[in-house]
């Protein structure tokens, strides 16, 4: 996995604090294969149905650039409950579970 682990509790944190403490964080893309090179950081998050959810996920995306720096993220939200779409198949099977 190539993200500092220096890093990863303090994204869970804030995926606590933003998302509440049933969030539950995976890394997927790129950075889980320890040969590749580059990359952003793909994250993959699964949340309660959140009314608030475009204000949340501007929120987590800002406090991430305060903890990774200018960093490319892109973050993919599910709602639990909610139907999977391939890609959130595709983050959970391939992707490495934060928290």
């Amino acid at each position: 996995m190539r993200l500092d682990q220096a890093f990863i509790p303090q994204l869970i944190a804030e995926a606590h604090a933003v998302f509440g403490a049933d969030a539950e964080l995976w890394l997927f893309g790129s950075r889980v294969d320890d040969n590749a090179k580059g990359g952003d950081i793909d994250l993959y998050l699964e949340v309660e149905d959140d009314n608030q959810l475009l204000e949340h996920r501007l929120d987590y995306l800002f406090r991430l650039s305060k903890v990774l720096g200018e960093q490319r993220v892109d973050l993919i939200i599910h709602r639990r409950g909610k139907q999977l779409s391939p890609i959130h198949r595709i983050a959970r099977k391939t992707g490495v579970k934060l928290c």
